[in-house]
């Protein structure tokens, strides 16, 4: 994520923002180009959700919904009490893991029909009134391109408890959003790839192995006690396709985070590690563009993106510690952790280059 400008004024605008706090001009998000413009100017219109969700994104061209509305297949009952509130904070989440996968250069299509193993949906679904423990609860889930989510989980307390009784440590909206779209773009990109599918397995293990049955044992008996030697968190030990949903969503995690950090100046360099001079500077104005960098340089490797988190979330963690809070990223990532998070990085500068994708998540940090 980055900081972007005020098409009108210039003055700061972040994400979420619909009005321009110093100019009190009205703004959509257009995310074909990353940047703020001006509602109403040239044919630009806010998608139909503006006034249901709080949606701040720009209608697309010829139709009612934005992009990442028009994902939408099922939404929750708003009649009950409470369920605007929650789909309101859903749709932040849903658009912040939207944008990531836009910069990456990734697919992003609305499934055409229930048939369609190409495109996307979302369904943001509710527990149904009075259905008790374990009866007829909403899963949040992936199948067949269709994520549904349980808008429960934009409940704070309720998404604790669901922590807590999970023996989590991270749980957050965005968070599952990254996750499921991990067991999507795993489809898309892996399973039908004879060549990505070795190499997964030779780092993930072997897909082939009965996931209904290993989700079983795994909440059965848990994780083995040296999970961390291999995995990013316990539950990615249940199989290798949840494995790469946590590496996914983890990768998606970092190098969002260090984009922002990227945007803000923030010297990492001078911390530990990192040279000041190695670090990109300054905000590309809105567009996905790669950082300055030489002419003819090659994509940055993924250890020396690894090597600056290490020191961001070592440096958050103990911030956070000193105002009494968890930490911002209690994970660990191992050697071969940090392999399998170079495999994703890997595969996604691979697709940025097939798809002609200006800014690869490589070389914007």
């Amino acid at each position: 994520m980055k900081l972007f400008d005020c098409p009108h004024c210039g003055h700061r605008l972040y994400f979420e923002n619909a009005q321009c706090l110093n100019c009190a001009s009205s703004v959509l998000y257009d995310p074909r180009h990353a940047r703020f413009v001006l509602s109403g100017a040239g044919g630009v219109f806010q998608c139909t959700n503006a006034d249901e969700c709080a949606c701040n994104w720009m209608a697309e061209p010829g139709h009612a919904f934005c992009r990442a509305c028009m994902l939408n297949q099922l939404i929750p009952d708003l009649s009950v009490d409470g369920n605007r509130r929650r789909w309101i904070r859903v749709e932040a989440a849903k658009k912040r893991a939207i944008y990531s996968l836009l910069a990456a250069g990734l697919p992003v299509a609305p499934k055409r029909n229930a048939g369609d193993e190409v495109g996307l949906a979302f369904d943001f679904l509710a527990d149904p009134i009075g259905g008790g423990p374990g009866g007829g609860r909403i899963l949040t889930g992936h199948g067949n391109g269709l994520i549904t989510l349980n808008v429960a989980e934009a409940d704070s307390a309720e998404r604790e408890r669901r922590r807590v009784e999970m023996g989590e440590n991270y749980r957050t909206l965005l968070g599952h959003f990254r996750h499921e779209l991990g067991h999507y773009y795993w489809d898309r990109l892996i399973r039908d790839d004879p060549q990505r599918l070795t190499a997964f397995r030779a780092l993930f293990g072997d897909d082939r192995v009965d996931y209904e049955q290993a989700l079983k044992a795994y909440h059965a008996n848990g994780a083995v006690p040296d999970w961390q030697q291999g995995h990013i968190s316990a539950y990615a030990t249940s199989h290798p396709w949840e494995d790469w949903a946590e590496t996914w969503a983890h990768h998606l995690h970092i190098t969002d985070t260090l984009e922002m950090v990227h945007a803000l100046n923030f010297p990492l360099g001078r911390l530990e590690t990192v040279e000041a001079n190695d670090l990109s500077r300054g905000d590309t104005g809105g567009e996905l563009q790669p950082a300055p960098s030489e002419p003819g340089a090659v994509p940055e490797p993924f250890e020396k993106i690894l090597a600056r988190w290490l020191v961001l979330s070592e440096a958050s963690n103990s911030i956070n510690r000193c105002m009494g809070l968890p930490d911002l990223y209690p994970f660990v990532i191992s050697e071969v952790t940090a392999q399998k998070l170079a495999f994703v990085h890997e595969l996604l500068t691979g697709v940025a280059k097939e798809t002609g994708t200006k800014r690869e998540p490589a070389e914007a940090f």
